[in-house]
């Protein structure tokens, strides 16, 4: 059984981390599981119910803190709520594409639902401008609030917290 939480622990940890990036994968809520099974695995021994809500806590935070960048920075260059729902749409588009794709999804994705909205082109540029550098902000957040989270784990894992 032990072994079976360990392995579960590392797929889901993996799985979080590259969530963080990539827009398809819940990352913090992922991370937060593998965590879980890593503390359950050892039988709670060094990472407890405490320790464990602390960590979901961040999980939880991470999933607004991620939505208000995008938002804000969105707003910020002006973008409308259509380019909004574009950038988002294009990121998830953008998956596809590898990196290149992961950075210019969310722009093209604005730019186009700007432009679609009849807005002229340097608008539409602003709007996916905005929205990509939002969308990077929330990433950046959510890598932050990550390895916050797996420094504690570690921390209180290693050193007793």
């Amino acid at each position: 059984m032990s072994a079976l939480l360990w392995i579960a622990a590392l797929v889901l940890v993996a799985l979080g981390l590259a969530g963080l990036v990539l827009p398809a994968l819940p990352g913090a809520p992922l991370l937060f599981l593998g965590l879980v099974c890593a503390a359950w695995a050892e039988g709670f021994a060094y990472v407890g119910p405490g320790w464990l809500a602390v960590l979901a806590a961040l999980a939880a935070i991470a999933i607004p803190i991620d939505l208000a960048a995008g938002a804000v920075g969105a707003r910020r260059f002006g973008a409308s709520g259509r380019a909004m729902l574009g950038a988002a749409l294009g990121a998830l588009v953008g998956v596809f594409f590898g990196p290149l794709g992961i950075v210019l999804g969310p722009f093209l994705g604005a730019a186009l639902a700007e432009l679609a909205a009849q807005r002229d082109l340097r608008q539409a540029g602003r709007s996916g401008l905005g929205a990509a550098l939002g969308l990077a902000l929330g990433a950046a957040a959510k890598l932050a609030l990550a390895f916050a989270m797996l420094g504690l784990f570690a921390f209180v894992r290693f050193f007793g917290g």
